[in-house]
């Protein structure tokens, strides 16, 4: 395999059509509401995309099979829009096999009839906060206007985005496809499932579909309590939590 490819599993031709991406980042934030959202929407797989841009490995099942690293693509129909899912493995290993990886990403989207792309990811603080906000770059002023109003915070964060989440929407304007980044603000040294549900919540908003998040609210509680548990030992031996660099933030994906 010298290049990318999307190998197909249905034709399809959408309308009103969003590409959600969920790919590994801080937090694993875009993994979690990938999944979740393919999940509970019962996502149905389209395609597969293998690139020679991935690690040189594979994995072993446990029948005793193996199978290439990719990431997939996913359909959900909901009431108002087509929602294509992306989530994988892993990401491209290097900045090349980035910029490869997202062109043909978003040449699959347009030949699909994708109109907007969402990416997923996590901005890391290095802090703990209870009220975990939702940040956000758009390709255009409508879109940040639209996401605005559900809470999406544009203008406070700073630094750049690595990978996919930020490739992908800056990408898709070159094509004419509309684009945002959304980033759950989170620590970024754990998986932060409470970050994610605030998204899913809030796509089910934006996007009108209605999802049941008990699993998602069930497994951030869970998440929380080991938190707080980890923060009175490190208290207790007074030891002083990862605060990152003096000023906040600046590393994103």
């Amino acid at each position: 395999m010298k290049d990318t490819v999307v190998v197909e599993r249905k034709k399809i031709k959408l309308k009103k059509a969003i590409l959600i991406t969920g790919l590994p980042g801080i937090g694993l934030i875009g993994r979690v509401v990938g999944k979740y959202l393919i999940d509970e929407l019962k996502g149905v797989r389209i395609a597969n995309l293998y690139s020679p841009h991935f690690p040189h490995q594979v994995f072993m099942t446990k029948k005793g099979g193996m199978k290439l690293i990719r990431n997939k693509f996913y359909l959900v129909k909901t009431k108002k829009y087509d929602l294509v899912l992306l989530i994988g493995d892993v990401q491209a290993i290097t900045s090349y096999g980035q910029y490869e990886v997202a062109d043909v990403i978003l040449d699959y989207a347009k030949k699909v009839g994708i109109e907007k792309v969402l990416t997923i990811g996590g901005y890391s603080t290095g802090k703990i906060n209870e009220n975990r906000r939702i940040f956000g770059v758009a390709t255009d002023k409508d879109l940040l206007k639209e996401l605005k109003k559900y809470g999406v915070v544009f203008g406070v964060a700073r630094g750049s985005i690595v990978g996919a989440a930020g490739l992908l929407p800056a990408l898709s304007k070159l094509k004419g496809i509309r684009g945002a980044c959304l980033m759950g603000e989170t620590h970024g040294g754990y998986v932060d499932v409470t970050a994610a549900k605030n998204i899913v919540v809030m796509l089910s908003k934006l996007l009108e579909f209605k999802i049941d998040t008990t699993k998602l609210e069930n497994k951030a509680k869970e998440g929380e309590k080991v938190l707080k548990k980890i923060e009175e030992e490190l208290q207790k031996n007074a030891i002083t939590p990862y605060e990152g660099a003096t000023k906040d933030v600046s590393y994103i994906r």
